[in-house]
């Protein structure tokens, strides 16, 4: 288990360097990274508004028992966190939602979770 909160918190970090378009640079990716951040017209504060509340949600995510913070990817575009990835139920997807929907500054969630057998 320890492990495993380990490779989230490496996650979240790579996750959240990725989002502020800070990361393509160290690694020159300017492919996909460096177009992405030339398209998008987000001010430097907004991007660090969304990759904050990125990390907040994931952080809360790693923490909690019944979510399992690697099988859901946080995104957040002006405050709009979207939740991709897969849940075993109802009640970790609800829960999913509302730990999302508890961080400051987020104006919306999506899901576009996808239920799986456990």
């Amino acid at each position: 288990m320890r492990r495993q909160r380990w490779i989230a918190v490496a996650a979240l970090v790579f996750s959240a360097t990725c989002s502020t378009g800070c990361f393509w640079i160290a690694v020159g990716g300017a492919g996909a990274h460096g177009y992405e951040v030339g398209k998008d017209d987000r001010s430097i504060g907004v991007k660090f508004d969304d990759a904050s509340i990125t990390t907040g949600v994931k952080t809360r995510f790693i923490n909690d028992e019944k979510v399992d913070a690697l099988d859901i990817n946080v995104d957040t575009f002006e405050g709009i966190v979207t939740l991709n990835g897969s849940f075993p139920s109802k009640r970790v997807e609800s829960r999913a939602i509302q730990i999302a929907r508890g961080d400051k500054g987020v104006k919306g969630v999506r899901s576009k979770l996808v239920m799986v057998s456990p």
